[in-house]
């Protein structure tokens, strides 16, 4: 007898991969004219930002440029002063040959060394390297069975409920507004920003997105060493193609600030800002999918071929903040703080005893002044907690999909010592990976041998916890004739407790 099978496509969660490299950093960045020569260099970052990604089989490539900057104390008296440098790369990373629907790939990593010197007044040669930590993640369609009819077959069917990725955009845009000072700064020493969503509304096939960047001057006026903040606040509006998308999508958006640039306007007139904003945005279509869990014939020799289903589904999206404070002593009581920023290392989500969490470490360097005149850097490392409203079943895999920023930082130095408090926000989503049982494919053999007729119910000695649908495969019975023969319920399908069960022999 010929068995039949139905057939479906799942969208099926692929392995994660994690791959790492190394940028090498070596360059040599001239003091421009208008800025005052090095005294002394006082600390040097990089940061990459990447701007295209391309997956091909075994590869993946990443486009984008380092971002060199280094603060350092000018002569004369002329306080801190900064200055930076953009270093393209084209980055080509050995990955598995994962087949690939849909794919995401999160970049992250941290500064391994970097070594900087004055060559001279107007000369600084910078060496070193940044880690760079891919996490590559994959949707492909599997093909799985969803029902099965005659040989005598009975099936377990079980539901998968999950997410199948519908659209995944990074795009980098550009955002111009005003920035007043109170009066002409005679240097500009940084520009930071965060950025806010207010309204994602999806269409058919296109996203709007519409939010808020806002950006942080710091800037010192002439003749003066302290530092002073100028804030401005700037409308983001746009508009997207998303192939694929509908209105019933689950959407996540974060607006991502990767560059700023300011063009000082004449005499008394607003400086011109440009921001640059990565806009990451993936959307996701809910499911749900009918499968064959287990299967066999009350008639016929069956052989199964297991399958493994990998199903993902959105946990819960992000957008919380958390504070962390680290504090030390000064090698110098009276030192004066400067100025102070903070850099955050790759983020990872985790189930505790507690439940979920999402933790990152932060790292906070603070400029001081010191009893000399002499500017000094000093690091202080922390570790961020977000708890996370994701309930998972055990045994699952959570990957986090989210950019970390700076709400605020507080920094003093009183009495010798150095405190920070850093208030961070977390924006993105958190995945769920589950992995269950099905079946592949599935075999009819030899006829069984036919039951003794004279053995009308067999007694079979259950222990708690087994289950029904098992209990029946092994004597080739009908699960609804040993319900029936037992007066358990229709949806009975784990025996609660020890019992004699009887088994019926037809």
């Amino acid at each position: 007898m010929e068995l039949k099978i139905f057939r479906d496509t799942l969208p099926q969660a692929g392995a994660d991969c994690t791959v790492k490299a190394e940028l090498p950093l070596e360059t040599e960045i001239l003091i421009s004219d208008y800025l005052p020569p090095v005294f002394k260099l006082v600390k040097c970052f990089a940061k990459p930002v990447v701007l295209q990604k391309q997956l091909q089989p075994g590869r993946l490539t990443l486009e984008g440029y380092l971002r060199c900057t280094v603060f350092y104390q000018g002569e004369d008296g002329a306080g801190l002063c900064q200055t930076e440098q953009k270093l393209p790369f084209t980055k080509q990373l050995e990955v598995p040959e994962l087949p690939a629907a849909s794919w995401t790939a999160l970049v992250e990593g941290q500064t391994e060394y970097l070594n900087c010197r004055a060559v001279n007044p107007h000369r600084i040669e910078v060496r070193g390297a940044f880690g760079l930590i891919v996490t590559l993640r994959t949707q492909s369609p599997a093909e799985v069975i969803t029902a099965l009819a005659d040989g005598g077959i009975e099936q377990r069917l079980q539901t998968l409920t999950g997410v199948r990725s519908a659209a995944v955009l990074e795009k980098l845009v550009t955002v111009e507004g005003e920035l007043v000072f109170a009066k002409r700064p005679a240097a500009i020493l940084d520009i930071t920003g965060t950025a806010s969503v207010r309204e994602i509304k999806l269409l058919s096939g296109k996203a709007v997105v519409k939010g808020e960047i806002r950006a942080l001057c710091a800037w010192r006026a002439e003749g003066e060493t302290a530092l002073q903040s100028q804030a401005a606040a700037l409308p983001f509006n746009q508009v997207v193609d998303l192939d694929g998308v509908t209105e019933d999508c689950r959407c996540l958006c974060v607006l991502e600030p990767v560059g700023f640039t300011l063009a000082e306007g004449e005499q008394d007139a607003a400086s011109q800002l440009t921001v640059n904003v990565m806009m990451h945005l993936h959307a996701w279509r809910p499911f749900q999918l009918q499968t064959v869990a287990d299967a066999f014939s009350t008639q016929f020799e069956t052989a199964i071929t297991p399958q493994e289903l990998a199903v993902e589904q959105l946990a819960c999206t992000l957008n919380e903040t958390a504070a962390a404070t680290a504090s030390g002593p000064l090698p110098d009581a009276g030192a004066q703080l400067r100025a102070c920023f903070v850099s955050y290392g790759p983020a990872q989500a985790s189930m505790t005893a507690e439940g979920a969490v999402l933790t990152a470490r932060a790292v906070a360097t603070a400029f001081a002044e010191n009893s000399l005149g002499e500017l000094e850097s000093y690091e202080k490392t922390m570790e961020l907690r977000f708890p996370l409203a994701a309930e998972c079943p055990p045994g699952a895999q959570l990957s986090a999909e989210c950019w970390l920023s700076t709400e605020n930082v507080q920094c003093s130095c009183a009495g010798g010592t150095l405190e920070v408090t850093v208030t961070a926000r977390a924006e993105g989503a958190i995945l769920c990976r589950t992995v269950q049982q099905g079946i592949g494919s599935i075999e009819l053999g030899d006829e069984l041998t036919p039951p003794d007729p004279e053995i009308a119910l067999r007694i079979y000695y259950a222990q708690a916890g087994e289950e029904l649908f098992a209990i029946a495969r092994r004597f080739h019975v009908s699960p609804a004739q040993m319900r029936a023969a037992n007066g358990l319920d229709a949806d009975m399908q784990t025996l609660p407790q020890a019992q004699h069960f009887l088994v019926p022999g037809v």
